[in-house]
């Protein structure tokens, strides 16, 4: 008896890369894909200021303990922190305790923001969407503008 219930409808998903650009987290949000993780691995007072939407608050001290206790090892995780090298840093920390699909989340929150990208916090619940969150045309744009500046 196939004990899938799903009955192979939904295929696979490939091992994330190392790296993830915010467009493919979103997009794996947007289509309500199950089985993967965000954390955020900044001071537990800026997580609080404003974050991705859904993400968990795991302080780089704490990660191994805490991604241990409460992650399948073979769980998608998308990890950022305050820059490239924390975020990075973390990555390393939980692919040496033995978590096999670990991507580093290119530019974090402000990555995610750039993009529309859902968020929350006490910042974020004060901040009024702007006027071009709805303007696909401008959100591109200016997510290429940013992409040519960290080059």
């Amino acid at each position: 008896m196939n004990n899938n219930l799903v009955g192979g409808i939904i295929p696979p998903q490939p091992p994330v890369e190392l790296q993830s650009d915010a467009h493919v987290v979103k997009s794996r949000l947007e289509w309500g894909e199950p089985a993967f993780t965000i954390l955020d691995v900044r001071d537990r007072q800026i997580y609080n200021q404003g974050h991705i939407m859904g993400a968990m608050p795991v302080p780089t001290d704490e990660l191994v303990d805490v991604a241990t206790s409460t992650l399948d090892k073979s769980r998608d995780i998308y990890v950022y922190g305050v820059s490239e090298e924390q975020t990075a840093q973390a990555a390393k920390i939980l692919r040496s305790a033995g978590f096999k699909h670990v991507s580093e989340l290119k530019g974090g929150l402000d990555a995610w923001k750039a993009i529309g990208g859902p968020t929350e916090g006490v910042i974020e619940s004060k901040t009024p969407a702007g006027a071009d969150d709805y303007n696909v045309v401008s959100r591109i744009q200016n997510h290429l503008e940013n992409q040519q500046k960290q080059v």
